[in-house]
């Protein structure tokens, strides 16, 4: 894995899709920890489950920016970006009655997130197939703050141009161990397969990712 994961800088602070850089699986759950925050998740989880208005809007604005952030960076471009995280949140709202432990609301809304997206970029991807839709190359200086190192703008440059090609069950775990830092364990959890299913995929666009960096850095070097 290339250390440009570690490099990289979103613009900050949060403002529509130019979300902070949060790990999906963990950073969120620092919010209801911290102090002065208010209710925890598992408070508010059991307040909306119980049809508390003020709570299920709660948890909404709580982490509104977490979600925002994640469906930008799987979906490369503000378009569908609104219809994803609406979807993600109705879907997470409607369904708080099987959400086992409150306390993991963070986790369990990130997977919500993930896979809601591996369909939606299914759908998008038989489009662009059927000629029905435009594939629109990905604004990555948009994405990033002003002092990212150029290096890594290339390289997500290139990782953004490749994925966009992929197939959703390639691209989501290549996004999700590059810019989110998810472990191999984290992504399986989130995109509901095996752990040898998310190795073998893994390998399979990282070796892609490999090959396209060492062209373009081949590139570079010829000029």
């Amino acid at each position: 894995m290339s250390d440009f994961a570690a490099r990289r800088g979103f613009a900050e602070p949060f403002t529509g899709p130019r979300g902070t850089v949060v790990r999906v699986a963990s950073a969120a759950a620092k919010v209801s920890t911290r102090s002065g925050a208010g209710p925890s998740d598992a408070a508010l989880v059991l307040e909306a489950r119980a049809g508390a208005v003020w709570a299920q809007e709660a948890l909404f604005r709580r982490y509104a920016p977490m979600v925002n952030g994640l469906a930008f960076r799987l979906l490369g471009r503000d378009s569908d970006l609104d219809d994803l995280v609406q979807e993600s949140f109705t879907q997470a709202l409607g369904s708080l009655q099987r959400l086992r432990s409150g306390e993991t609301f963070a986790a369990w809304m990130s997977a919500i997130v993930v896979r809601t997206a591996h369909k939606l970029l299914r759908r998008r991807r038989l489009m662009t197939q059927l000629g029905l839709l435009r594939r629109e190359p990905v604004d990555v200086e948009a994405m990033l703050a002003r002092d990212t190192p150029q290096d890594v703008v290339v390289e997500l440059r290139v990782l953004y141009g490749l994925v966009e090609r992929m197939p959703p069950e390639l691209r989501i775990p290549l996004l999700l161990r590059h810019l989110e830092d998810a472990s191999l364990e984290e992504i399986a959890q989130l995109t509901g397969v095996s752990l040898a299913t998310v190795k073998r995929r893994l390998t399979k666009a990282q070796t892609h990712l490999d090959e396209a960096l060492q062209r373009e850095r081949g590139t570079h070097a010829k000029r």
